[in-house]
């Protein structure tokens, strides 16, 4: 009996600790699509942007469904009473997500942002000139909902002159040369601000990063913040 209740807790484990991976590996394998197909030789930093970089955890849900007997038993048999439209809907719903999903990155380049979206696969180019508004600062309000920002979470949000918005702090990315992604955004900023654009700082919840980040991020981020024209 106690030899049954380990191997069951085993698996369970197990299938949890699997389906974590399979979600890693699928979210690095979309950043490194994303990176090969839109990132420029010229750029300073790319970022994935949220929250739709979010709608990866769909597919966590898929994983669930296949590592746990319980829903995997129940889920194969509705699809097979109904498989007229279960399969083409379910073919057409996740190719639209992967989609979704992998058009949706924006470049940062020493002058301009290229803005890639459901909409705009191709990419709509921005120069820094048509950057209206700046917003930043840290989250403070805890949220269990996947598809709401972190408490604690640093956002740095351009307004263009389209009404675009692109959060440069999104849940993946990366750097030019693998530089420091805050020296990035110091850098950035000290641009944006020199050009006049408006920006809107606060250090609500400036606490939540002096508890988290090292000292000399934490720095980083206070200069960022501080930095008002």
């Amino acid at each position: 009996m106690i030899l049954k209740i380990f191997k069951k807790f085993f698996l369970l484990i197990l299938s949890l600790l699997l389906v974590l991976v399979l979600s890693l590996v699928l979210f690095i394998t979309i950043a490194l699509i994303q990176e090969k197909a839109f990132v420029t030789q010229e750029y300073m930093m790319w970022v994935f942007k949220s929250p739709v970089s979010r709608l990866v955890l769909i597919f966590e849900v898929y994983f669930v469904f296949l590592f746990f007997k319980e829903f995997r038993t129940g889920a194969i048999a509705f699809a097979k009473k109904h498989k007229v439209w279960v399969y083409p809907s379910f073919l057409f719903m996740n190719s639209l997500l992967l989609y979704t999903v992998i058009f949706n990155v924006s470049v940062v380049t020493n002058n301009k942002i290229i803005d890639h979206s459901f909409f705009k696969p191709t990419g709509k180019v921005y120069n820094y000139s048509e950057i209206v508004s700046i917003d930043t600062g840290v989250y403070g309000n805890r949220s269990f909902n996947p598809f709401l920002n972190n408490e604690g979470q640093f956002y740095y949000v351009l307004t263009l002159k389209d009404a675009t918005k692109i959060d440069l702090n999104g849940d993946a990315g990366g750097t030019q040369n693998h530089r420091d992604i805050y020296e990035v955004f110091e850098e950035l900023d000290r641009t944006f601000v020199d050009m006049g654009i408006k920006k809107t700082a606060s250090m609500d919840s400036f606490e939540l990063v002096e508890q988290d980040l090292d000292p000399i991020y934490v720095q980083r981020l206070k200069r960022i913040l501080t930095n008002v024209n």
